[in-house]
């Protein structure tokens, strides 16, 4: 039986009341460290060859193939392996991306006990900080050009232990040198989603990488102890409005948040590595309280105690505008996959030039069990 069929069968049970909460847990815990099977190694195509080949020698022979930027006494190294590909005649095919995609998708099964047993859930929220920078009015930030690799913004708090989700997409980096970074890491978001059972999300490659002076300032990416004032702020700069918003917000049907690192602490649902309309459903079918603790304000579930909610979170059943969208994607799980789809497609093109864009219309990458 294939673990996304599997996922399926526990989350319809767990829907009808046959099994009890915890028990759901473990299960889905246990079951996403089985799901995994690294895909069998295809044989390398030539041009990837000619790829390697080339790369290494056009890096090696010139130091003209790049262009370096100095900021602060720190040089950083402008698309190098991009001028290189060029030089080596390797135009990357839907195939080449896939077999990205099947190595990202591979990885999260390793997770051990990290978390709930997977890294999907981290990869999805690198792909989604590195995106939502963008300013719409100044044409900065955004998914081009993955500068989140660079120090301030990789300190941010808001990104705060997302150098696990970099550390790991860098050893992807390794094996396909000729991807851009925000190309992978956006990739990685598409597979998270998709894998743990989620919708489909178009996607296309075209991103550059970028320099350090172009790494956007602190407090572009939302505040969770703000209201709804602060999210039609901060995701209208970006273009967004407040269906996309609340659609947005349904991410948080899979993860954690962690003490040492945002200061929030706990999971929002009960299949932290399962993509559900249960974020939504919970926000209305539980009664939530004020968290007694030390930590910053957010809610708990009053009845178990085990879920949270941030303030932001809370602000989707409060606002009467907000309330609407997400009572939707509460009753229609399907709508919700729909419109969440369509959003993280954006989300992840922002800041892109269209001329950048390696194919005309988004593709649809193939789930590992597809293959």
């Amino acid at each position: 039986m294939s673990f996304s069929l599997f996922r399926a069968s526990v989350r319809k049970a767990a829907t009808a009341g046959s099994l009890p909460r915890a028990q759901l847990r473990n299960q889905l815990r246990i079951s996403i460290r089985k799901f995994s099977t690294p895909p069998p190694e295809a044989p390398a195509p030539k041009s990837n060859t000619t790829l390697y080949v080339g790369i290494g020698a056009v890096v090696a022979a010139a130091g003209a193939a790049f262009y370096s930027f100095s900021d602060s006494g720190t040089n950083a190294v402008k698309s190098g392996v991009q001028v290189a590909k060029v030089k080596t005649n390797f135009v990357p095919t839907k195939e080449d991306y896939q077999k990205v995609y099947n190595k990202i998708a591979g990885i999260f099964d390793d997770a051990g006990d990290y978390d709930d047993g997977s890294y999907a859930p981290i990869i999805l929220r690198l792909a989604w900080h590195s995106s939502g920078t963008y300013d719409k009015e100044s044409k900065t930030g955004g998914s081009n050009y993955a500068t989140m690799r660079f120090a301030p913004e990789s300190q941010h708090g808001a990104n705060a232990g997302l150098n696990v989700a970099r550390d790991l997409m860098e050893n992807i980096k390794q094996e396909f040198p000729w991807i851009s970074y925000g190309d992978l890491w956006t990739l990685g978001g598409v597979a998270a989603i998709q894998e743990m059972n989620g919708p489909k999300v178009p996607w296309r490659p075209g991103r550059v990488d970028g320099v350090q002076a172009q790494a956007t300032p602190d407090g572009r990416l939302p505040d969770a102890s703000q209201g709804a004032d602060h999210l039609r702020k901060i995701f209208g700069r970006m273009g967004f409005n407040d269906q996309e918003i609340v659609a947005l917000s349904g991410g948080h049907a899979v993860g954690r948040c962690h003490s040492n690192r945002s200061g929030f602490d706990g999971p929002w649902t009960f299949s932290p590595t399962t993509m559900t309309n249960d974020f939504f459903k919970l926000l209305f079918d539980e009664k939530w309280v004020w968290k007694k603790w030390n930590g910053p304000k957010q809610l708990e579930d009053k009845g178990t105690k085990s879920l949270m909610m941030l303030p932001t979170d809370y602000v989707l059943v409060t606002d009467k505008i907000y309330k609407k969208y997400a009572r939707a994607y509460a009753d229609d799980e399907a709508l919700f996959f729909k419109d969440f789809s369509a959003v993280c497609a954006k989300l992840f093109e922002l800041g892109v030039p269209t001329e950048q864009w390696v194919s005309p219309e988004p593709w649809i990458m193939k789930n590992v069990e597809e293959k």
